[in-house]
């Protein structure tokens, strides 16, 4: 059975379109795989209660408790460690986790490490995605599945989904559009990655 481990900073409303899809495309059947666990940074990460109460095993981890970056990766890694097996590797999935991970991380799960931002990458890599591109006149923008790797928000992408830009549009409104294109492709890539098409 391949275990999904998914992190989050804040309310997951991303990891709850995974859990759902999960639960309704039967993945545990259909992929061999299942929601092991939900991991937050943040004790009051207003996802974890979500994983709480559909049987999914939670954790947390507050990185202001460690020393360094590389010091909290490592103990983020071993939490994770106990969903891993060398026959079936987890998938990590970043779903609003709001931390830069070390290099040495991302390495540890190369290739089975997976985020969405809310940009067209390579388009408005880092914060503040919707009103850079408002600022630049952007007549598109939208979301983007991609691998992880060492360089922040620049691995191989995986879905994308693009919105338009519509007269009177704000970052907000922008960005609450974008978050429903968010739902549906994340869950597909996911499912794709584990159908081995990734």
């Amino acid at each position: 059975m391949k275990n999904i481990v998914i992190l989050i900073s804040g309310g997951g409303s991303n990891m709850a379109a995974i859990v759902k899809a999960a639960q309704r495309e039967d993945w545990r059947g259909r992929y061999g795989a299942q929601i092991a666990a939900v991991i937050s940074n943040k004790a009051q990460a207003g996802g974890l209660r979500f994983a709480q109460d559909h049987a999914i095993a939670t954790a947390v981890l507050d990185h202001t408790a460690y020393a360094s970056r590389e010091a909290f990766d490592d103990a983020l890694a071993a939490q994770i460690g106990a969903y891993d097996s060398h026959q079936q590797p987890v998938l990590v999935v970043l779903a609003g986790f709001m931390r830069i991970l070390s290099a040495g991380f991302v390495d540890q799960f190369k290739g089975r490490l997976l985020n969405i931002h809310p940009s067209l990458l390579p388009a408005f890599p880092g914060l503040h995605t919707h009103q850079r591109a408002l600022d630049a006149g952007c007549q598109f923008v939208g979301a983007t599945v991609h691998q992880v790797t060492a360089e922040l928000d620049h691995g191989p992408i995986l879905e994308q989904a693009v919105v338009p830009v519509l007269p009177g549009d704000t970052a907000d409104w922008l960005a609450a559009r974008v978050l429903t294109q968010e739902h549906v492709i994340y869950p597909r890539a996911i499912a794709r990655w584990l159908a081995g098409a990734v």
